[in-house]
């Protein structure tokens, strides 16, 4: 019996009928797989929220100034952000990093510095950033993992924040998954129809200005420092065979690209939730990926990572923790 086999007999005798705990025998059965373990282990939680500006913000396609970013990241570091609630409620550590903010901290020792330049260029105009920019970003991003790796974590998820971000996640979806623009455009932080309707017109006018053809070029051209960085993270955590947790609309368009050149890393990705943000379900259907949770969320920040952290422990409790028919000297035909 391979282990696979195993873990499916080790799921199936718990004292439960087949099937009953739903998408948790389908986590523990995942992670148990990632870790050739029969007893997996989840260790040092991690979250690591990237931060950018992005220069297509000059366009107006964003309800928000980009001096939210920086205003952000501060609030993270002060924790007092969604994100900071609930890691700190389900005990994850949580790292902040400046993968491209229009803004000095002056060396703030809380704050990971990775800054690539202050924001990308206004992709209405030219690529938001160069191949060698994005080659950069990706490999900070690894960095930044490796830095965890160190630490003993095994099990990461990735969050984010940069006014203007959804143009970049929009567009990336629609490149890298051949769907149509009107599918991956959504209000963002909250536009009105009006803003929505010139967003729209905006991407519309960056998607047929350009044409590249691979993957670090589709990124460079229309993603953003810290799209970039959480790509090269992913690539760097699969590469440790570490547990992947997927966040929203975001954080998922950057495992497109990571994707896009390494398909296998979906093997250790779980996907949180599924966010209320336009284009996020074609997503996860581009990536046949299925999400733990749905909650409406579209904060963003890595929210919907922490919130279904609790949920993935689960998983592993009552794999590792949960009786066992025959330990409890119980009928399984009984009970099923």
């Amino acid at each position: 019996m391979n282990l696979e086999e195993q873990l499916l007999n080790k799921i199936n005798s718990r004292t439960k009928p087949p099937g009953s705990l739903g998408k948790l025998e389908k986590i523990a059965y995942k992670i148990g797989v990632i870790q050739h373990s029969l007893t997996p282990v989840l260790c040092n939680p991690t979250i690591l929220v990237f931060a950018s500006d992005h220069g297509i913000t000059d366009a107006g396609v964003s309800s928000f100034p980009r001096s939210v970013t920086h205003q952000m990241v501060l609030n993270f570091v002060a924790g007092g952000a969604g994100i900071n609630v609930f890691s700190r409620q389900n005990n994850i550590s949580l790292k902040v990093i400046d993968a491209g903010v229009d803004f000095d901290f002056h060396g703030h020792a809380d704050i990971g510095e990775a800054k690539i330049a202050r924001g990308t260029k206004n992709m209405l105009y030219e690529p938001a950033m160069s191949p060698d920019e994005c080659l950069l970003a990706i490999e900070r991003g690894r960095e930044s993992v490796r830095k965890e790796v160190i630490k003993g974590c095994n099990v990461i998820g990735f969050g984010e924040m940069g006014i203007g971000n959804s143009s970049s996640a929009a567009l990336l979806l629609h490149k890298f998954a051949g769907i149509p623009l009107s599918e991956c455009v959504g209000r963002g932080a909250g536009l009105t129809d009006s803003g929505f309707e010139h967003k729209f017109d905006v991407l519309k006018s960056v998607s047929v200005k350009y044409d590249p053809v691979n993957p670090v070029e589709i990124l460079a051209t229309f993603g953003g420092f810290e799209i970039a960085m959480i790509c090269g993270a992913i690539l760097e955590s699969k590469r440790n065979n570490m547990v992947i947790v997927a966040d929203g609309f975001i954080s998922t368009s950057a495992f497109i690209a990571a994707h896009a050149m390494q398909p296998d890393i979906l093997d250790n990705t779980i996907f949180s939730h599924l966010s209320d943000e336009s284009g996020h379900k074609a997503m996860l259907e581009y990536l046949n990926g299925e999400p733990l949770l749905r909650l409406d969320l579209r904060l963003g920040e890595g929210t919907g990572v922490a919130l279904a952290y609790p949920l993935i422990k689960s998983a592993l409790l009552f794999l590792n923790e949960m009786a066992s028919f025959e330990s409890a000297e119980v009928s399984g035909s009984e009970i099923c």
